[in-house]
């Protein structure tokens, strides 16, 4: 069913396949593309019988009425009640496809010079393909990589923490991943962004479409430094099962996971409890005793050891970054740069960045980058003219 392909399959699948660095042969990806349509995220007799007989070989079993394939592991009760939830799906793919190519998505699959690697680590429960918008080459292995999570109905504390660790971790050359939901993931993002980052938001809908609709903007932005992907095809809903789901995925592809602020049955817990199973450093920030806000963030550092996270210092430990080398700054060399470039703005009149390099003697990308940090905290404000020192 899927050793050959139609033409217009063939066009679909080359308009989807990255750039470069393609690795899987066009059957092959388009196998993963409809077993993505097939399944649920996470669906672990998919897996296994696509790590075992291949996605297009796996993709003609399921297809067929034959019995279970012969896999020690793969019960016939197993294979047969798998068929039963894939089969009503399996026309359904033509309308995510053709999605996918109208809005520019593209389709990476292991074997591609973008996959993330990191989600191998998920064994069986990998998803079979990644729907991707940005920049791949956010998704590889080049540099260390947080998860920054944590409750919707957020602080100003949790915001503001999240917003100074985002950033600061961002501009020293972290990627930063979360969830693009509203509160703690949000402020992650919109620090990233803000600093020029590097950022991965991981989706539990189709990437076609913004979720919450209020974030279009904040996806955009994001897409362009870094990526927007789902493991679900362009027009599927995020349900409360892809929520839950995705924080496997927001887990694996990252370093280290630090929920800056849960409740008590947040569904960041979830995401910690992925971490801990992949045996991946997991942080918390503590909060006021007295607040429900961070009552998972405490039950993190006493039932998960998790490691109790006040700074960006302490990220930087966690993921095991060597904070003496020249990728990474020490705290006098951030407090002196941060002081020449205020010391170089002025309160009334706007300053463009290359004018302020000139005046502090910083270079201009180091320049951008600490402009957006103070911008945080309100230390500097900006507008169409330039930047300036903000009100002491």
């Amino acid at each position: 069913m899927t050793s050959s392909l139609g033409q217009r399959a063939r066009e679909v699948v080359a308009a989807l396949a990255p750039a470069s660095g393609a690795g899987a042969d066009e059957v092959e990806r388009y196998a993963r593309a409809r077993w993505s349509v097939l399944t649920e995220p996470g669906d672990g007799v998919a897996g296994l019988v696509i790590a075992r007989r291949g996605a297009a070989a796996a993709l003609d079993l399921a297809l067929s009425d034959g019995s279970a394939p012969d896999i020690p592991e793969l019960s016939e009760r197993d294979w047969r009640r798998a068929r039963a939830r894939w089969l009503p799906r399996r026309d359904d793919h033509p309308y995510p496809l053709e999605l996918a190519r109208r809005i520019g998505a593209q389709l990476v699959v292991p074997g591609d010079e973008a996959w993330p690697v990191r989600l191998d680590d998920l064994g069986v429960h990998a998803p079979p393909a990644l729907w991707v918008r940005g920049r791949l080459d956010a998704l590889p292995e080049a540099a260390a990589a947080v998860a920054l999570v944590g409750a919707r109905a957020a602080t100003a504390y949790g915001v503001r923490v999240a917003a100074e660790l985002a950033g600061e971790l961002a501009a020293g050359g972290a990627t930063i991943v979360s969830g693009a939901a509203v509160g703690i993931d949000a402020a992650a993002h919109r620090a990233c962004v803000t600093v020029e980052g590097r950022g991965i938001a991981v989706l539990a809908g189709g990437v076609e479409k913004s979720y919450p609709a209020g974030h279009a903007d904040l996806l955009a932005n994001l897409s362009r430094q870094g990526v927007v992907l789902s493991e679900v095809p362009c027009g599927a809903a995020p349900t409360k099962w892809r929520f839950l789901q995705r924080n496997r995925l927001i887990a694996a592809l990252a370093d280290a996971t630090v929920v800056v602020e849960a409740g008590w049955r947040s569904g960041s817990l979830n995401t910690a409890g992925h971490a801990a199973a992949l045996g991946r450093p997991l942080g918390a920030v503590p909060g006021p005793v007295t607040s429900a806000a961070s009552a998972g963030c405490h039950r993190i550092l006493r039932d998960y050891d998790g490691r109790c996270i006040t700074s960006a210092d302490d990220v930087r430990e966690l993921v095991g970054w060597d904070v003496a080398a020249k990728t990474m700054e020490t705290p006098m060399d951030r407090t002196d740069d941060t002081t020449r470039v205020i010391d170089a703005l002025s309160p009334r009149s706007p300053r463009d960045v290359a004018e302020v390099a000139r005046r502090s003697g910083v270079e201009a990308d180091r320049v951008s980058s600490l402009l957006g940090l103070l911008a945080l905290d309100g230390r500097v404000v900006s507008d169409a003219r330039g930047w300036r020192r903000g009100m002491p």
